[in-house]
């Protein structure tokens, strides 16, 4: 209820614990030995330190380490299908795509795992938390007055952070809590500010946290590894500010000009504090490697980056990552090739997200003004006729180098320990028995063991597997290789951010320079002078699919790029499939076909159901209306909840 998570008081208790902050002492260590008061805790440096340490319980994970251990967002938007969706249709994907949502038990609120999901519960109650710190910081007895000011800081950006979650999920104004509630206060009066003022009191909180000296720019110690930063900060400003400018929440303003004003500020300040793109292979795992099987250095340093942590210290190799979670990014038993673990695929690319790559040219494959003659199904793309290169039956050669790097298509290679006995069906690789050997990834109709299929967990059900988290030891006999940790803060998007505003606001030719530098680190010809700002915009728009694809931000952008009065039948209805058969003589026959809601019989194309206007945002819990109904006498719910 969100008197309960916006406005719980802790009553002057709380139990102290200790996470992993470094000024934590032995006494802290020890086991609960009873309740404390609030005022005690800002009495004692080290529970100044634990409290705060409790502010960050509430960061979400993200990555695949949503319930079940898939990729949601991904899998909610136009880039994948999940294969739990056929084989758990109670769960998450299955409800989501059956339209089978709604205020009391949206999927969303009804399940939870590290962190992800439940987030007006959670979220709130990290929001109150950094409130009652920020209450009582400057009156707290700490050892170090640089401590006392990093700390608060610290506490300044948590909330925006928080508050970004927030607006990403619901899409809506929400109270803006200053100062912590208590029990005794008068909740009638409670109001909500406007999006756009949601915004501002985030990047106030993010600028308070930039003005503080003893705020570092990067984390360079392991004992300090999920701490937040000034370079977050940046990243909060820029993400949220190009937010507030689009068409679903600007309320008809137009704020591309502030949105420009503050991403090239925040672009030049990471850049200037050592952030840069990951730009050359450095491991042994890829370079030199030929069975990584990745055509060009460009592919493997673009695998490489997401295969491997960020490291701590002042000159790491990795200098683009902001902020990387504490959730493994990938693990290939639940995500990836399913006949390699023997269980499942996860979430499956789509042909929409396929679509997206350009030739090596730099020409795209479809016309990105209308990529579809049937906008809504997709079945009959609508190719680019500048594009000389692509050959719709020979689909997957001189593409994008991100391209090799993200996705498992028909004729790619893994080598690894496969635990599966090879029939005569699997014509590519048989005879072959268990153990560890490259095997050719066929995805062709009739394939026993990675072709297409309607309902095995382990098959794809597009045609497609996921690469891009996927580390090529991963699985091997005698390799041992744990997952990467989700990275939801990066240079790259800051860079598209901007590249965006830019566009918005006519600086066409910052624009420019901002989208070709994501290019050539991966030997894309800049685009093409002379573009009008239209289609400038659709070029840096696609730019995003396919840097950002299956790092959660396409769900959030396709619902931002649209107006309230919208709905998702173009995006997120149909999704289309590798409809592959193979010849006698070897060759394969590529068509497209679409992939059926998990209630859809082959005659019986639905699609999914989660299209409808109301899709555009996460309802707010019935429950915590009902009692801001009754409270405030303002209805706070979502459109169409």
């Amino acid at each position: 209820m969100i008197k309960k998570h916006l406005l719980q008081t802790m009553g002057g208790l709380i139990f102290v614990t200790c996470l992993f902050l470094s000024s934590c002492s032995d006494v802290l260590d020890q086991a609960p030995d009873g309740k404390i008061s609030l005022e005690e805790v800002f009495q004692d440096d080290e529970k100044v330190a634990a409290y705060l340490n409790s502010c960050y319980l509430y960061i979400p994970s993200e990555g695949n380490q949503f319930y079940f251990t898939t990729r949601l967002p991904v899998a909610w938007s136009d880039e994948a299908w999940d294969t739990d969706a056929e084989a758990e249709p109670t769960l998450c994907s299955g409800r989501f795509y059956n339209g089978n949502a709604s205020a009391s038990s949206h999927p969303i609120h009804s399940f939870q795992d590290a962190n992800n999901g439940n987030y007006w519960g959670n979220i709130w109650q990290g929001v109150r938390k950094c409130a009652v710190f920020l209450d009582n910081i400057d009156n707290a007895t700490v050892k170090s007055e640089d401590n006392r000011a990093r700390w608060k800081a610290e506490a300044h950006l948590l909330r925006a952070y928080y508050y970004m979650t927030l607006l990403k999920w619901y899409g809506t104004g929400l109270p803006i809590v200053r100062n912590a509630y208590g029990y005794a206060d008068d909740f009638s009066e409670a109001e909500r500010g406007s999006y756009y003022d949601v915004v501002q009191f985030i990047i106030e909180d993010c600028n308070a946290a930039l003005a503080t000296t003893q705020l570092s720019w990067r984390i360079t110690t392991g004992s300090e590894s999920y701490r937040l930063t000034k370079a977050v900060a940046e990243t909060i400003k820029s993400r949220m500010s190009l937010f507030a400018a689009s068409p679903l929440y600007n309320e008809g303003q137009n704020y591309w000009e502030e949105a420009y004003q503050i991403n090239k500020l925040s672009l030049s300040n990471l850049i200037a504090n050592g952030y840069e793109l990951y730009n050359k292979v450095n491991f042994a795992s890829w370079n030199n490697n030929e069975d990584v099987f990745l055509p060009n250095d460009a592919a493997k340093l673009f695998n490489e980056y997401f295969c491997n942590d960020m490291a701590f210290s002042s000159n790491p190799t990795d200098k683009e990552t902001i902020y990387q979670t504490s959730a493994g990014q990938h693990n290939f038993f639940v995500e990836g090739i399913g006949a390699q673990g023997n269980y499942k695929s996860g979430a499956c690319p789509s042909q929409e997200i396929v679509d997206c790559f350009e030739t090596t040219d730099g020409q795209p494959i479809l016309d990105l003004a209308k990529p579809y003659i049937d906008e809504v199904t997709h079945l009959q793309p609508n190719f680019n006729s500048a594009n000389t290169l692509y050959d719709e039956q020979n689909p997957y050669e001189n593409r994008d180098p991100r391209f090799y790097a993200s996705v498992y298509y028909n004729g790619s290679k893994r080598k690894a320990y496969w635990p599966i006995e090879e029939t005569s069906a699997s014509v590519e690789n048989y005879p072959a028995g268990k153990g560890y050997r490259t095997r050719i990834i066929a995805t062709y109709e009739g394939e026993p063991q990675t072709g297409r299929h309607a309902s095995r967990r382990s098959a794809t059900r597009t045609g497609y597997f996921l690469r891009k988290f996927l580390h090529p030891n991963s699985g091997q006999e005698t390799v041992t290789t744990g997952p990467a940790h989700a990275k939801p803060m990066r240079l790259a998007e800051v860079y598209l951010n901007f590249a965006e505003a830019a566009a918005e606001a006519n600086h066409l030719s910052e624009a420019y320079d901002a989208v070709n530098e994501i290019r050539r680190r991966v030997n894309m010809p800049d685009l093409p002078q002379g573009l009008s700002q239209e289609q400038l915009i659709l070029r840096i728009r696609n730019e995003r699919r396919v840097e950002l694809a299956f790092e959660s931000h396409r769900y959030f952008d396709v619902r931002r790029w649209h107006k309230p009065d919208e709905n998702l039948e173009k995006t997120d209805r149909y999704i289309t499939v590798a409809h592959i058969t193979r010849n006698s003589d070897g060759t394969c026959k590529y068509s497209r076909s679409l992939m059926p809601g998990p209630s859809a019989t082959a005659a019986n194309y639905q699609g999914r159901l989660c299209y409808q206007q109301k899709f555009l945002w996460i309802p707010i819990p019935l429950n915590d209306v009902n009692i801001m109904l009754a409270l405030t006498g303002d209805d706070w719910q979502n459109p169409g909840w």
